[in-house]
């Protein structure tokens, strides 16, 4: 299997990445073209890892995750919903 963005110690905080994450749908216009999706996915990736393993099953967030106090996941494009956790179970 190969290693995690966490096991190569290569992982920025989650608060840069979502920094990251809200600067490219700022510059986007709420649109992604073909290679800013492909940046946001990799972000996406990288903010997953930052924020270390999914909550328990039924909770929502990152709630009482070490290092995310205050970071909120970036936008959603136009059209899309945010499924909890509880939903994708």
């Amino acid at each position: 299997m190969s290693p995690t963005l966490r096991e190569l110690g290569s992982v920025r905080s989650a608060a840069v990445v979502n920094a990251e994450i809200r600067a490219l749908w700022a510059r986007s216009g709420a649109r992604l073209s073909a290679a800013d999706e492909a940046k946001y996915q990799r972000l996406l990736v990288e903010w997953a890892a930052a924020v270390g393993p999914a909550p328990a099953e039924g909770v929502e967030g990152t709630e009482g995750v070490e290092g995310t106090e205050g970071v909120e996941p970036a936008p959603l494009a136009e059209g899309t919903a945010r499924a909890s956790l509880a939903e994708a179970a």
